[in-house]
């Protein structure tokens, strides 16, 4: 994770100092007092992202809300691994999936794994879900190019933790109680601009833009770390959606791997066709 290096903070302080001389040593300490909370704010948060990006899989429950959708919470829980590109395995409500028409179990299973979206359904007796248990459709023809690019680009959940770097605000709330973990809570706002400007690396910013164009283009994260530096919890909230995800568990998660393709129906073009419409294309 890049973070805001330490020579460019010593400039920083140097021009506060100088600005401040006349106003006595008071002011100059309370500057270098914030210069170092908010260096130690970005070492803390480099440490819990490195660590997490490291074990590569975790156990999680997820919950996002979307204003335009009326806001019900659809939850998720099962298991994510981002070390080979993006990866899930979870059990989530069949009517918040609206899903109700081809499950009739009140929960479950979606995948997404190789580019690919499955939803465990109930066999049909016609169509392309003929005699079928899963149904298939392409990332890119559900939320469109840009969104797979960004699915892709943010394979790991921990990387708004990168991106917060490249905020100028980033609070230190204190410790909070979450999952039965003691965690410290950390807030910040990110936008493009900031992204454009930051010591991020060029496939870091790629990264951040993408993941901030469905939000207005700008994103605020809050993320409770524990002491054994690993998150906890990471929200971000913009462009009226907000996306709660909780870590039970880091690593040793068992591979996600796809359906047998003789199980499956494939869905891609009727979806890609759809939203084609949807959008007036």
């Amino acid at each position: 994770m890049k973070h805001i290096r330490t020579g460019g903070w010593a400039g920083i302080a140097f021009a506060v100092l100088a600005a401040t001389t006349a106003c006595g040593t008071e002011a100059v300490s309370k500057a270098a007092d914030a210069v170092s909370h908010a260096d130690a704010i970005m070492a803390a948060l480099t440490r819990a992202s490195d660590k997490a990006s490291k074990l590569g899989s975790a156990e999680i429950e997820t919950t996002t809300t979307i204003a335009a959708a009326g806001g019900k919470p659809v939850s998720m829980d099962g298991t994510y691994s981002w070390g080979d590109g993006a990866a899930l395995d979870v059990e989530m409500d069949t009517v918040n999936a609206q899903m109700q028409s081809l499950q009739d179990d009140p929960t479950l299973t979606m995948k997404m794994v190789d580019g690919a979206y499955y939803y465990e359904v109930d066999p049909q007796s016609s169509g392309p879900l003929k005699g079928k248990h899963w149904m298939r459709i392409d990332v890119s023809a559900a939320v469109g190019e840009s969104g797979a690019d960004s699915i892709a680009d943010n394979a790991d959940p921990t990387a708004g933790l990168r991106y917060i770097g490249a905020s100028k605000d980033v609070a230190n709330l204190g410790e909070e109680t979450v999952r039965g973990k003691k965690a410290t809570h950390y807030r910040g706002s990110v936008g493009t601009s900031q992204v454009n400007t930051s010591d991020l690396t060029a496939q870091e910013k790629k990264a951040a833009i993408n993941s901030l164009k469905g939000s207005g283009g700008k994103m605020t994260y809050d993320i409770w770390v524990d002491g054994k530096d690993l998150p906890v919890r990471v929200k971000q909230s913009g462009g009226g959606m907000t996306i709660t995800m909780d870590f039970l568990k880091f690593g040793a998660i068992k591979p996600v791997t796809a359906p047998p393709a003789a199980d499956t129906g494939d869905l891609t073009e009727q979806v890609k066709k759809q939203r084609e419409q949807s959008l007036g294309q």
